[in-house]
């Protein structure tokens, strides 16, 4: 069977050189013939953390990087031109959208919602066969549940909104052959954002002070689900395949689609042309991914804190209620040994890394209680694919780190 040509948008500072592993590994066969990475960071010299294993993917004669800025529509257009004497991008894999949540909303509909919308339109236009859209956990789920594609689940906050809307923004394009992978808590090799990469550089710096690592919410059963990097580009690509193979949207919605609501605030469609219309009813391929730990807070805690040889302690409950209401007043407070020991711990590993962009500060949001649960069933047996890492582990972690330390880039201080 001939190779799809494949080229992916946004996300080099999340998923995206996972994916671009996946599809091109550094040692291995292709799973496409050619692949362009498009995204506003520099490659050469680097304006991100790029890992030890994506520079290796760059070498690869079928592999090509653009910088491009995806907020210009041209721009946008110009990336899906293929070199001459190659055929057209079939599958395109959109990982593009802003990640910070202290961004002023304008940021966040420019960088995540028009910035997809320039992408999905020009795919729609050169008729790709497969539009896989990556979706964060930027909701607020419920404890108890059946977590399924068909809960309608409330975005977290203004870059929640935005990212939800995305999904409605590209959903109402015509011809658009949209598949949307939501995904729950990430973490893996080379992954240097969100709330699983910072419980792991605390539970270091708790092992490295011989303390338990202090949680300060208590032992609730709220679910934080998580799920391997390999396996969201597994799963990317699984859901590309299933989508062509189904012969495109028509018949995905059929199987698959599910209803996108509307969740954001009506007066906002008058001032952001992107927006489909709030009354509209927009219905997309949906699968959720995540791995098949099931993990709660205190089961998360114990498994990061126990791949690094301690173990988990809760906060007492005045703690936990000052917490609740005043968590802004608390951060620079809880942060202030954190930061001191990482500082400490980078100086003194052998060999020093102070040049690592790992930190053990803890934002807001990543101290603030977390509820993220997406069953993944539906993935499994509608699209057939099989986890490569069932469950987060100490194992697991202790993997991560190991890759972490041998590229000089975490903290040694093993004695």
């Amino acid at each position: 069977m001939t190779k799809k040509n494949a080229i992916i948008f946004g996300g080099l500072n999340t998923c995206t050189r996972a994916l671009a592993a996946h599809l091109v590994p550094p040692d291995g066969e292709p799973l496409v013939a050619n692949l362009r990475i498009v995204d506003k960071y520099s490659v050469a010299p680097p304006t991100t953390y790029l890992g030890a294993e994506f520079p290796k993917v760059l070498e690869k004669p079928n592999v090509e990087y653009k910088q491009a800025n995806l907020t210009i529509p041209a721009a946008v257009t110009a990336c899906f031109d293929p070199p001459e004497g190659q055929e057209p991008y079939h599958y395109v894999f959109d990982l593009a959208g802003e990640i910070q949540w202290d961004r002023p909303e304008k940021v966040q509909i420019n960088n995540t919602l028009c910035v997809s919308q320039h992408v999905g339109l020009e795919a729609a236009r050169r008729g790709v066969l497969a539009y896989v859209k990556l979706m964060h956990p930027f909701y607020e789920c419920k404890e108890k549940g059946s977590h399924d594609e068909k809960e309608d689940v409330k975005p977290d906050g203004v870059l929640g909104t935005w990212w939800h809307e995305t999904l409605r923004t590209l959903g109402a394009i015509d011809g658009l052959n949209l598949v949307i992978v939501r995904k729950a808590c990430v973490y893996g090799p080379y992954v240097d954002y969100g709330p699983i990469t910072s419980y792991m550089a605390m539970a270091s710096v708790y092992a490295y002070l011989k303390q338990p690592v202090k949680c300060l919410w208590g032992p609730g059963k709220h679910p934080v689900h998580t799920v391997h990097v390999d396996d969201v580009a597994g799963a990317m690509w699984a859901c590309a395949e299933w989508i062509d193979r189904v012969g495109g949207r028509t018949k995905a919605n059929e199987i698959a689609g599910e209803e996108i609501p509307f969740r954001n605030d009506k007066s906002k469609a008058a001032q952001v042309p992107a927006m489909a219309p709030p009354d509209q009813k927009i219905v997309a391929p949906l699968f959720h991914l995540e791995d098949d730990g099931n993990l709660d807070l205190a089961g998360l805690g114990t498994r990061v804190a126990n791949a690094f040889g301690t173990q988990l302690e809760f906060y007492n409950f005045m703690v936990n209620t000052l917490a609740k209401f005043k968590l802004e007043d608390h951060v620079e407070d809880i942060n202030e040994e954190h930061v001191s020991t990482w500082t400490t711990m980078i100086t003194e590993s052998k060999p020093p890394c102070p040049q690592t962009h790992y930190t053990a500060y803890m934002t807001v949001y990543n101290l603030k209680r977390i509820v993220v649960a997406f069953n993944a069933d539906k993935l499994k047996r509608v699209v057939g694919y099989q986890l490569k890492i069932p469950q987060l582990t100490p194992d697991t972690v202790r993997d991560v780190i190991d890759k972490l330390k041998a590229e000089g880039s975490w903290p040694n201080n093993d004695s």
